[in-house]
């Protein structure tokens, strides 16, 4: 992570590692590599007095004079979140927020196909569009709006590419780890924007006819061992039940495990590595 402009400091806060700034601030996050038609991003994002805005997108050093970029937004002075255009500020598609999700820690979640994009905010959608002129490079910019006596604080930063296809990434493995499978808080409630994933699973599936898996649950190490193996156990279950009873997959193609915090894929000691570690992988059989 770079910081361009501004100031931004790392702050404790409920047992997590926050980044905090109580000024306008751009700070950037580089990739691997330029970011491809498909990509997921998250982050939780907190205001504790009502007033920041952030806005994220690709930068772009050479933009063509005209070519007019989207941006993706989220505000508390205007209780508001979606998709605008990056120059003008001319909103594309938003909603605003209910009442009282600003109060709270903020889970924000882009997630693009080509140009077909969709917002969330916690577990409510608040932008579905079709035609998103999002650039694509292999840097994203975070624009912050905050001040001393209105800061603003992020946390979990993850980004997702998923250009590789799933069953090719299955093949050269033997496991791929899936990219969009969420769950409520300490529950096996599969979330509602989980759909467009356990769609491209079960597409694959359907694709190949002889290809079986097993789907394991894997969790971090925060609370009890025992309580961890049961969720990653219900975690696992709950995905197969939502891939033959809402896609129709024969439940003999399909088996599940749990593996608690028993096999971490990251350190346990970041807020990054525990978000990591809480995860769905597919294994061929």
């Amino acid at each position: 992570m770079e910081l361009a402009n501004g100031n931004m400091e790392v702050a404790e806060w409920k047992g997590s590692r926050w980044l905090r700034t109580p000024t306008y601030a751009d700070f950037s996050i580089a990739l691997p590599e330029v970011l491809p038609d498909r990509f997921t991003i998250e982050f939780d994002f907190y205001c504790p007095k009502h007033w920041p805005e952030v806005a994220v997108r690709c930068e772009v050093p050479d933009k063509p004079g005209n070519v007019h970029y989207d941006e993706v937004f989220f505000t508390t002075w205007g209780q508001s979140a979606g998709i605008r255009h990056e120059g003008s500020k001319e909103e594309v598609s938003i909603t605003r927020l209910a009442e009282g999700v600003i109060d709270a820690v903020m889970h924000c979640r882009v997630m693009a196909d080509g140009k077909y994009m969709k917002v969330y905010v916690n577990d409510t959608r608040v932008s579905n569009f079709p035609n998103t002129n999002f650039s694509r490079s292999n840097k994203l910019l975070f624009e912050v709006a905050a001040s001393d006596e209105h800061p603003a604080m992020f946390a979990n930063f993850r980004i997702a590419a998923s250009d590789k296809k799933m069953y090719d990434a299955l093949m050269a493995n033997g496991r791929v780890a899936t990219q969009g499978i969420f769950f409520d808080s300490g529950s096996d409630r599969v979330r509602p924007e989980s759909t467009p994933t356990l769609k491209l699973i079960s597409q694959m599936l359907k694709d190949h006819a002889d290809l079986r898996i097993m789907i394991e649950g894997h969790t971090d190490n925060t609370g009890d061992k025992a309580g961890n193996q049961t969720l990653s156990e219900k975690r696992a279950a709950a995905v197969l039940a939502a891939l033959t009873g809402q896609f129709g997959i024969d439940a003999a193609r399909l088996e599940s495990k749990g593996f608690g915090d028993s096999k971490p894929a990251s350190s346990n000691d970041t807020p990054e590595g525990r978000q990591n570690n809480r995860r769905v992988e597919l294994v061929k059989l």
